[in-house]
């Protein structure tokens, strides 16, 4: 008789930070959350988070965890949720549950600010196994207006998948992959939902919304329509389907600190055709719920079947 061992513990996975300095800190205070380690229990307040939602706007991510309380069946809709962050205006930060949701402000630094206190703030908390979505809004290259992209690695404004940092004076380049797995499961929630057109491609970041991407209607402009056009063309050729400013400090912070990650962001319009945004609010509204509802659904789906096994 042949005796088979089954290991049925499954490893949970840590939030990895890479600095020593750290251990030697009494105190370590979260500054831009209004949050600490000696002046909040960390592992009480944030210790069951499993996902976190991270957008530009205190508004919509405020919109987010009302709609995934209302999604989840797990409080009133009509509820007040709290501000965590209320003794800053840097960010905001609610939470239901096993779900965070944190604005980042616009842009490779403020995201980058946040990120290095969220990750903090996980470590401390003790949380594993933890999945992270930025939802937001785009402009796209070649596709309709309302398209939801899921990124499938963000590339710099030569196309190149690589985020680049100066430190100590010194040019260090970090990685840009994103989970592939997770972006997949996202399009397969995206057929079950049947409600949208939701794309899987690369994204472009930039460190600016006017020069940075190819628009002619900012208060400086040293090219062409023409010039526009070609480059446009070619970022389309690269794979690009979507530009924002945010994508590739996310990616790769993310995949340093062990975090399953996944960008996911509706385009608001077509940059092969203008530059302005001309749709109604209504409509631009409608557009921007799109992502909390595809990664709604993914929470939902993750949650419903912890519960059933």
């Amino acid at each position: 008789h042949t005796l088979i061992l089954v290991n049925t513990t499954t490893t949970s996975q840590p939030i990895l930070v890479h600095n020593p300095h750290l251990d030697g800190l009494k105190d370590d205070v979260l500054y831009h959350f209004s949050l600490g380690t000696e002046t909040h229990d960390l592992p009480a307040m944030f210790g069951d988070v499993k996902f976190v939602c991270v957008g530009g706007s205190p508004w919509r991510m405020k919109s987010f965890i009302e709609y995934i309380a209302s999604v989840l069946g797990m409080e009133d809709p009509k509820a007040e949720y709290p501000n965590i962050c209320a003794g800053t205006d840097r960010y905001a930060m609610y939470k239901i549950g096993p779900v965070l949701s944190v604005s980042h402000g616009m842009g490779i630094p403020s995201i980058s600010i946040m990120l290095h206190e969220l990750i903090k703030l996980l470590h401390h908390a003790r949380c594993t196994d933890v999945t992270i979505f930025r939802i937001g809004t785009s402009g796209g290259i070649g596709l309709e207006p309302g398209t939801v992209v899921v990124t499938k690695q963000s590339v710099d404004a030569n196309f190149l998948p690589k985020f680049e940092q100066v430190i100590l004076g010194k040019t260090v380049m970090r990685n840009t992959d994103l989970d592939p797995g997770l972006a997949q499961e996202l399009l397969e929630c995206s057929k079950e939902l049947n409600q949208f057109d939701t794309q899987l491609g690369n994204t472009m970041c930039t460190m600016d919304f006017y020069e940075g991407q190819a628009r002619l209607d900012g208060a400086f402009c040293s090219y062409t329509e023409e010039d526009k056009q070609e480059y446009l063309h070619n970022a389309q050729k690269a794979g690009v389907c979507n530009i924002e400013m945010e994508s590739s400090v996310f990616a790769a912070m993310c995949k340093m600190s062990g975090l399953r990650a996944a960008v996911v962001c509706v385009t608001f319009l077509d940059r092969l055709k203008g530059d302005q945004l001309t749709s109604s609010h209504d409509i631009l509204n409608n557009y921007q719920q799109r992502p909390q509802i595809l990664v709604g659904h993914y929470i939902k789906k993750h949650l419903t079947h912890k519960k059933d096994s």
